[in-house]
Order: C-alpha cells, then structure tokens, then sequence
C-alpha cells in the first residue's frame, strides 16, 4: 500500500473520538492476527468471492477487501483503478457503470486454472463474511456513508477495522462511523517514537500498517505502549517462516499475508 501523508492543516480538535480497538474473537491466536491479502489468491483471482470464502476456510482473522465506485456509485470490490490488469477489458473501474462491470469476467493471468469469476459488490462481500471473519477494509473510494450503512445492514460493525487511502476520508468515517477503528500506513518521516506521537496528534487512528520493514523493535514497543496495534505487510516474494518468525519478534500483532494457509499453520505451531 502507498502511505498515506497527513498535513497539519487537518484540525486536531475533530479528532478527539476513540474508537474501541479490535478485539481477537474466540478461536483466535492471541499471538498473532492474520489478514489475507485481497483474499486467499493462492486458490482463486484476487478480490473475488471464492477468493473470500478460500480465505474464510484458512482460519484467518481478517480478509483484505479493497471497494472502489461505479460511475453510478455502486460499491465494487478490485484493487485497481482500472480493470486492465484483471480482465480481458480496458478502462477506468470509476468510468463504468455497474450494469457494465457486473457483466466482466476476473481472473488471474498466471493461473488460469482459477478460472474466471465476477466483479463482487462490496455488499456480497459482507454476506459471505458475516459471523465468520473481519473485515480489513482498504476504502480506495467511494461514499463513506453508503458504505458504512451497508456495514450495518449486515452486522459487521464491530468486525470492520477501515484503512484510511486519502486525507479526507478520515473526517468522513469520524462523522459517518466515530466507533470504528481506523488505519493508516506510517508516513516516511516517522523514524523513532517521538515523530511517531506527532503523526498520531494528527490523525489518532487505533491501528498503523506499513511494510515491515518500516518497523524497529523500540518503535513497535513504543507505539504499543502508545495504545495502537501494529499490522504490517509482509507480501513478499520470498515471505516464509523465517521472514515470519523475524517480523513477530518485533512485537507485532498483526500480518498481511499472500500466503494465509502457510501462516496461518505456522502460527498454530507457536508455542
């Protein structure tokens, strides 16, 4: 994810709300979260329902799931802008309506044994991870408002955590969601814990991401001790074992994984 860059010109006094931090439900490692990246894409094309319910079936905490609009303002899961990359078409997702994108086809280029699936709606999204799994919402864009009343119209308020894309997404999920908790990556001038603390007089979001190697021990223990939980990516080419056990001896709580079943089997073997 590109991090995200916070200004002073954001007016503190509208960040006073707190947000009650995730919690593990029962079943869940206290050692570590685990969110699978768009999915379990290991089985199926990114973003897409088998995608999902593959991730559901890993045993992960949170699937990643990135919502962008139609041009008509439907809320429709891809990661990209365009749908280049992930169909056989070309264009703005932002420029479609959804009468059109409902009737492409994704699949993953460099598997086509996946086989091709449609664009979900952020709404089925919710059905198939109702009571079964949270929600790690990469919001690219779109109407926070409309967005949050379909998280409630499934009730998966408390199983959503929101990462924050643009500076002006932060006052909106304040105002339309104040409970939810919020994330943001580490901007590049967050170095030690003392530019750390300035970052979050700024945006006091209860959860910070960034790839890991973003993070030193003393930060993490500092940013803990601060309150916030630490999700990092560690999507690699080479992610194993040995990045893992390296990354949760920072102190970490969290990991955005391409390869939740390895992780997630990794992880029942801590001790």
């Amino acid at each position: 994810m590109k991090t995200l860059r916070y200004h002073a010109v954001i007016l503190v006094t509208a960040l006073t709300l707190c947000a009650a931090m995730p919690q593990r439900t029962s079943g869940q490692s206290k050692k570590l979260i685990v969110i699978a990246h768009r999915g379990d894409h290991t089985t199926a094309p990114e973003n897409t329902l088998k995608a999902f319910s593959d991730a559901i079936a890993t045993g992960v905490d949170y699937v990643e799931v990135d919502v962008r609009a139609s041009s008509d303002g439907e809320l429709v899961v891809m990661h990209d802008a365009t749908i280049d990359r992930m169909t056989t078409s070309h264009g703005k997702l932002s420029d479609l309506k959804w009468s059109d994108i409902k009737q492409l086809m994704v699949s993953d280029k460099k598997h086509p044994e996946f086989g091709n699936h449609k664009v979900p709606l952020f709404a089925e999204v919710l059905k198939i991870c109702k009571g079964k799994i949270g929600i790690y919402l990469d919001f690219k864009d779109g109407d926070i408002e409309k967005a949050w009343r379909l998280i409630q119209e499934f009730d998966m308020e408390n199983r959503v955590v929101v990462y924050l894309n643009k500076e002006e997404q932060l006052q909106g999920w304040r105002s339309h969601a104040p409970a939810v908790p919020l994330m943001a990556s580490l901007p590049d001038t967050v170095k030690n814990i003392n530019s750390y603390l300035n970052f979050q007089k700024l945006v006091n979001v209860q959860i910070v991401d960034g790839d890991h190697s973003d993070y030193t021990a003393d930060l993490v223990r500092g940013i803990n001790k601060n309150g916030q939980s630490i999700w990092v990516d560690v999507q690699e080419p080479d992610e194993n074992e040995a990045l893992w056990t390296k990354v949760l001896s920072l102190g970490v709580q969290g990991m955005q994984t391409d390869h939740p079943r390895e992780l997630v089997r990794w992880r029942s073997s801590l001790k």
